[in-house]
């Protein structure tokens, strides 16, 4: 199978954002499906969508499509992801994939079960500056890996009701930020070995800041730090025995990055050109896995068993800083 149809589940701002890149992309966005048909209707018109649905049921069970975009906050993704696959459809799941890695495992498994593809929308693992990051990393340009660190900060809202600080709706850094770096952690130097992290709660129970250390095969280091309410430099570096790659700002997007010998020579500069936000290569990624026969993924720079191995890095981060979400009590 070529050319997938695709839906879009939910109608905010980043499902504006892939909508707009699938677009770019000329990839065959053909439905949306919202919870207010007036919402539907507006993003469709925005978007030139043919199919408009005034509900998820009815989104997933429209024939014409067959791949499920789940753009809704994380707290939603388990019951939305598995309300697409139980009706036949290919899912790209917004990350963090779910609250935990419970949810996570039963969405492979019933993925697994269907024949379907279940992927996390990590959009920064497709771009191609992380592409040539990776194939850097694998000609043995830096040496022996002993450090990665990252940060992602911004100063969002301290209103209490904010998504991002409401515990009720999964809110806090580490599983709308922190995913990033420590997905890009598991990228770089795998699956972590230790895990020590530390957070700042406020008043509802969520975390603002969050900040991890981790060691890694053969003794490696990371680093990283998530923030809520600060707006910090958003840069990344991976650092080898040989030489090391800085990555600009906002590193987890499209960006610019050097490969710096240990004597200080450049050995590299890489500038990526985008057009767009740059989502589309993981939907072009997705099609891939589909029309290979790959449903596991296995083939994907980050397959569903890893996303579920993150859910369970995150969770372990949770339990040492005391977050809990309420369906978990």
């Amino acid at each position: 199978m070529t050319g997938l149809r695709w839906g879009i589940l939910a109608t905010g701002g980043i499902a504006a954002s892939f909508a707009s890149d699938l677009r770019t992309a000329g990839l065959d966005l053909v439905a949306v499906g919202s919870r207010s048909q007036e919402s539907a209707a507006a993003f469709a018109a925005r978007f030139d969508i043919s199919r408009v649905h005034s509900s998820y049921e009815a989104l997933v069970s429209d024939p014409d499509i067959d791949i499920v975009y789940v753009a809704t906050p994380h707290p939603m993704h388990h019951a939305n992801a598995r309300l697409a696959l139980e009706h036949g459809k290919h899912v790209l799941v917004e990350k963090a994939f779910t609250i935990n890695r419970a949810q996570a495992e039963d969405l492979q498994h019933l993925a697994a079960e269907r024949g379907l593809l279940a992927m996390e929308a990590m959009w920064t693992r497709y771009l191609p500056h992380m592409v040539r990051l990776r194939e850097i990393i694998a000609a043995g340009t830096l040496g022996e890996i002993r450090a990665v660190t990252a940060d992602h900060t911004q100063r969002i809202s301290a209103d209490p009701a904010h998504r991002l600080n409401a515990i009720e709706l999964g809110g806090g850094a580490l599983l709308d930020l922190g995913v990033y770096p420590i997905s890009f952690m598991w990228d770089v130097l795998g699956e972590p070995t230790t895990i020590t992290a530390t957070a700042r709660l406020i008043e509802t129970g969520a975390d603002a800041e969050v900040a991890t250390i981790m060691t890694h095969s053969g003794g490696a280091i990371s680093t990283s730090l998530s923030s809520s309410r600060v707006a910090g430099p958003n840069t990344a570096a991976v650092i080898g025995t040989e030489a090391r790659i800085e990555l600009d700002r906002v590193w987890y997007t499209p960006t610019s990055f050097r490969v710096i010998a240990s004597d200080g020579t450049v050995l590299e500069e890489y500038r990526s050109q985008v057009e767009g936000r740059g989502m589309q290569y993981q939907a072009l990624a997705a099609e891939a896995a589909v029309t290979r026969g790959d449903p596991a993924g296995g083939g994907l720079a980050l397959p569903i068993a890893e996303s579920v191995a993150i859910m369970g890095t995150l969770d372990e981060i949770r339990r040492q800083v005391g977050v809990v979400y309420p369906e978990e009590r």
